[in-house]
């Protein structure tokens, strides 16, 4: 409890911050983040505890490099420019994020635990593994390792 309020504290001081900077970029994508984040918190009807909050991050980060993807192809720099720079400030706010190795260890773990042996098994590992490692590693990249994993 006591995480969440730190970093929601620390979202809200930036805002503040940026307001006196006349950073716009950084004010618009807190504001935004400060809303998605309160639109799960309602969802949930709970409090969001520091990993939730870094999945509302990591989800807005690929929200972002979705409409950059969709901008360079219908030729639009300057969209492209607005959401590079915006996707630039959410990334300041995850950890840093876990190399293969480091999600190939923890994956390994993860199945050792729980006793997978086949790709059947998937369902009784992710769940347990996404936990672990939300926002520090991409669910893309950890779902195509315990895929890999379970195959051989």
């Amino acid at each position: 409890m006591e995480q969440e309020a730190k970093l929601k504290q620390k979202f809200s001081d930036d805002l503040k911050q940026a307001m006196r900077d006349k950073d716009d970029v950084k004010k618009s994508t807190l504001r935004m983040l400060i809303s998605a984040m309160n639109y799960v918190e309602i969802a949930r009807q709970a409090p969001l505890t520091d990993p939730d909050i870094l999945g509302v991050v990591a989800r807005e980060i690929k929200q972002r490099q979705e409409s950059i993807l969709a901008f360079q192809q219908g030729n639009r720099p300057d969209l492209v420019a607005k959401e590079e720079a915006e996707m630039a400030v959410l990334k300041s706010y995850l950890p840093e994020q876990l190399s293969r190795e480091a999600v190939v260890a923890a994956a390994k773990q993860v199945i050792a635990e729980v006793g997978a042996k086949a790709p059947s098994d998937k369902g009784k590992v992710m769940p347990k593994l996404i936990g672990q490692l939300k926002g520090k590693a991409d669910g893309r990249l950890i779902n195509d390792i315990v895929t890999e994993l379970l195959k051989s």
